[in-house]
């Protein structure tokens, strides 16, 4: 899109402020009043309906938020097959572009500098607090996205296209690179591989990262590798925030210059900023304002003394908000025992998981702790559900996974893409039509495939196994081993059965984890049967049990929630005990 090209009704345009890969930003006014603004614009002329959606979504979200702290909007104008919107121009550039890089807050700074970014940071706790009393989570809180007036030091925040008025969101397991948010400030829940839900807090983790990246010149993670980062804001702690700070891609310490003095960066503030990138949000800071007060102490010990000596930080963090825990109960040696099999599977190893118990007993929250440690691996978790009303359709939950998989793939980078394709077409030969007949999404891989020779019954059903094995093989290598979660088994179909014993006979990388209710299953259940010749092929089946949990383990989850001891907890645990039975699905909605 040329700017010579840019003519609005009723607005003038002066110059490009950013030209970015989705959007392009200009800077102009209003032909009627000469009023200053800023107009964005998306830069796609098709735009897709999502795009179209997240540019209503800022405007719908920001328009009712009359803060100085927050970009003001005021009008979303149709234009070409997309919108204009029309915002405030305050004379303000981003922290990316003012603050990270072209000054060093921390390293070779000053006491003016580390004043400067105080009065920053105090001013985003407030903008938060206003986001947290109107139930919104921004979601894409960085340097890009805070602007600052260079004469005046106002600080607004902008971008609201991914916003949430939901008070709590799940995010999908999903490719990093289609990821909402941007990689290097995501929270550990927003990478979908956390078993966590998203809520206001997650704005803390990114608020963290900005901070770091504000007093230290730099990112805390750096990679090139989208799947890198996602492990990094996972299971990695952030580099020291006190050294002269090294470049991970070159593995050089930061070389001071001459004359350069070294300025350390208090403690206290280290250890503010530790906190907001806690892995989890409960170990995070609880409140806007809570931080707001750490920070302003430290400010006021800056004016006073010249330095800021360490406090004991988040005495006045309270959450007004009734939050239950997110960590799992109860559950730790079933959890540790499905990593264990994992670590065995990324060897080499093919194993059968199976986790029985009750409906609601968390079955399901307990598999889905296998997701962080296959980052690590670089492996696939597709997931699949049999239903009780859908058994005479054969091979559902497979099925469903595997069209899950072939999403995953498609959001890849070109070069992987055809990666895949010579593999999977290695694979399976000429006989690719029998697979995208049952996984029509194959064909956007391997493109179209030439027919093949009819057969019926038991050879139809043989030919399609034997295609199936081996095409599900391209995906369990030592590159990235394959997790494959089928849930509700105690309704499978008896192909899926045999599906299952025979991947289980020659397919290794592979962990197959089934959960069903063990009340709905008696020895001659087919499931059983299956599961009794697949031990018969010396095959690795292991059962987790999940029983409920325990008064003292309902005890501590009242405790956490109500952020009292655990005798104060007692009497109410005791009651939401015998309630519940302990099944955590009843106590923690």
């Amino acid at each position: 899109m040329d700017s010579t090209l840019v003519n609005i009704p009723g607005y003038r345009i002066r110059e490009e402020l950013y030209n970015g890969s989705r959007t392009i930003v200009y800077r102009g006014y209003r032909e009627t009043d000469s009023l200053r603004v800023v107009m964005k614009l998306l830069k796609n002329p098709y735009p897709s309906f999502s795009e179209l959606v997240q540019f209503r979504n800022q405007y719908t979200i920001v328009k009712n938020l009359n803060s100085p702290l927050i970009i003001q909007t005021y009008s979303l104008q149709a234009y070409q097959n997309g919108y204009a919107l029309v915002m405030e121009d305050f004379g303000g550039i981003s922290l990316k572009e003012w603050g990270v890089g072209s000054r060093e807050w921390g390293v070779g700074g000053s006491v003016e500098s580390l004043m400067e970014f105080l009065r920053i940071a105090i001013a985003l706790c407030n903008a938060l607090d206003i986001l947290y009393r109107d139930r919104i989570i921004h979601k894409d809180i960085k340097p890009a996205n805070i602007l600052i007036n260079p004469e005046t030091k106002q600080v607004k925040l902008i971008d609201f296209s991914i916003a949430s008025l939901l008070p709590r969101e799940t995010q999908t397991l999903m490719n990093p690179n289609v990821l909402e948010g941007t990689l290097s400030y995501i929270s550990p829940e927003q990478t979908g591989r956390m078993n966590r839900g998203i809520d206001y807090r997650t704005d803390f983790y990114s608020l963290g990262v900005t901070f770091y990246e504000l007093l230290t010149g730099e990112l805390p993670f750096k990679s090139n590798n989208p799947m890198e980062l996602v492990h990094c804001h996972l299971a990695k702690l952030p580099p020291n925030m006190n050294k002269p700070h090294p470049n991970p891609l070159l593995g050089k310490e930061r070389v001071l210059d001459a004359g350069e003095e070294y300025f350390p960066i208090p403690q206290v503030l280290c250890d503010i900023v530790m906190k907001l990138m806690a892995k989890n949000a409960e170990d995070r800071y609880q409140s806007a304002l809570g931080l707001k007060f750490d920070l302003e102490n430290c400010l006021s010990q800056l004016q006073e003394t010249g330095e800021i000596k360490s406090f004991p930080i988040a005495q006045r963090d309270v959450c007004d908000r009734f939050i239950i825990p997110d960590k799992l109960y109860g559950r730790e040696t079933e959890v540790e025992t499905l990593l264990q099999a994992f670590e065995r599977v990324s060897l080499g190893a093919t194993e059968m998981m199976l986790v029985a118990g009750f409906s609601g007993i968390g079955k399901t929250v307990v598999v889905n702790e296998v997701h962080k440690p296959i980052v690590r691996q670089r492996g696939y978790f597709i997931k699949g559900k049999f239903d009780q009303f859908q058994r005479n359709i054969p091979l559902s939950a497979l099925v469903q996974a595997f069209r899950d998989l072939m999403g995953q793939l498609l959001t890849e980078s070109d070069t992987q893409i055809q990666q895949f394709k010579t593999n999977i077409l290695a694979a399976v030969g000429d006989n690719g039509q029998v697979i995208i007949e049952v996984i029509p999404e194959l064909e956007k891989i391997i493109g179209q495939q030439p027919p093949v020779t009819e057969f019926s019954g038991t050879a139809a059903q043989n030919r399609f196994n034997l295609l199936f094995q081996k095409f599900t093989q391209v995906f369990t290598t030592e590159a990235h081993p394959l997790v494959m979660f089928l849930d509700d088994l105690q309704w499978a179909d008896s192909a899926s059965l045999m599906l299952m014993q025979l991947l289980m006979a020659d397919t290794g990388h592979l962990l197959l984890i089934g959960a069903y209710r063990d009340n709905e299953v008696n020895p001659a259940h087919p499931l059983m049967l299956t599961l009794n010749d697949i031990q018969k092929t010396a095959a690795t089946i292991n059962t987790i049990t999940l029983a409920p949990l325990s008064q003292g383990q309902v005890n501590q989850l009242v405790a956490d929630t109500l952020k009292c001891t655990e005798n104060l907890a007692l009497p109410l645990s005791l009651l939401v005990s015998q309630k519940t039975q302990g099944n955590p699905f009843f106590e923690k909605p």
